[in-house]
């Protein structure tokens, strides 16, 4: 986010694009013929942008990871991100630029969200900062960033029927909360605390606290000091099983502001919901390399 918050930007890098209807129709046998750089730009000029791409357009070293024209490097200090993508419909644009991403410290943080670690959730920067320079006007600035991973060897929806997810930037550092619901269920309610260095403890839940729903109804709930009321500052990614967005909290008497995820995966098993997916996420069998 944005140092003034008017500003935000997302990247996830998939090798089996878990949101991907083509990687669903596929069965998903092959998860590296399905990948892709998401890119998502939030505030005045916004772009989404979703590419499911083939092997052919995957490349991969121990310090880089490229699909197709997009590539993700770590220098030994920061994570580079090269961005040259196009954004899905209504809005079709090409997006091209550099994010950098300066952790403060890495993490040895890993949290097994199933018993049997078939989902594993792994926050590596959680304070850092972030340096945007896209080639559209507003948007070169500055803010808090963030650097995690989750990896699994099934299906979200084969687990989870329902899950929240923050991370909100404190004055000591960052704080994160997972908490999720799966089929059988029980429940996962988990809450980290992060300092500069990189020093991770478990920290007392706060009570959950009740969002309004997104403009597709998704159920939305956080953490907060018992009485505060949560709010949305900024809206970033709405869709009928999903809701991104920029949240004020308090935590421990202080007003925070941060990321936070809800996923409804009742409704992303629904079947007609991969023909809309496939609007926004095309597909690229093929690339080459120059």
């Amino acid at each position: 986010m944005s140092d003034c918050g008017t500003r935000a930007v997302s990247v996830i890098g998939f090798i089996g694009s878990v949101f991907s209807p083509w990687y669903r129709w596929s069965g998903r046998k092959n998860p590296q013929d399905h990948v892709c750089i998401n890119v998502a730009t939030y505030g005045p000029g916004g772009r989404f942008t979703m590419t499911d791409r083939g092997a052919s357009a995957l490349r991969q070293t121990n310090s880089r990871f490229e699909v197709g024209p997009s590539m993700m490097r770590w220098d030994g200090a920061n994570l580079i991100v090269d961005i040259d993508e196009v954004s899905g419909p209504p809005l079709i644009n090409r997006i091209r630029g550099q994010i950098r991403v300066i952790p403060s410290a890495l993490t040895n943080v890993e949290l097994p969200l199933t018993e049997d670690n078939a989902h594993i959730w792994r926050p590596f920067a959680p304070t850092s900062r972030i340096e945007v320079a896209i080639d559209r006007p507003g948007w070169q600035w500055e803010g808090t960033g963030y650097f995690d991973a989750n990896f699994g060897t099934r299906a979200l929806e084969e687990d989870f029927s329902y899950w929240t997810w923050g991370r909100f930037h404190t004055k000591s550092g960052a704080t994160c909360f997972y908490d999720a619901t799966r089929l059988d269920g029980s429940e996962l309610a988990a809450a980290f605390q992060f300092d500069a260095q990189g020093h991770a403890r478990a920290i007392p839940l706060p009570p959950k606290a009740r969002l309004p729903r997104s403009l597709w109804a998704v159920k939305r709930e956080t953490r907060a000091d018992a009485g505060f009321r949560p709010r949305q500052k900024l809206n970033m990614l709405d869709a009928p099983f999903y809701s991104r967005s920029a949240v004020e909290t308090q935590l421990n008497g202080e007003k925070v502001t941060g990321v936070h995820e809800a996923l409804d995966l009742r409704r992303f098993r629904n079947p007609l919901l991969k023909p809309m997916l496939a609007v926004r996420v095309p597909r690229r069998k093929t690339w080459q390399f120059d």
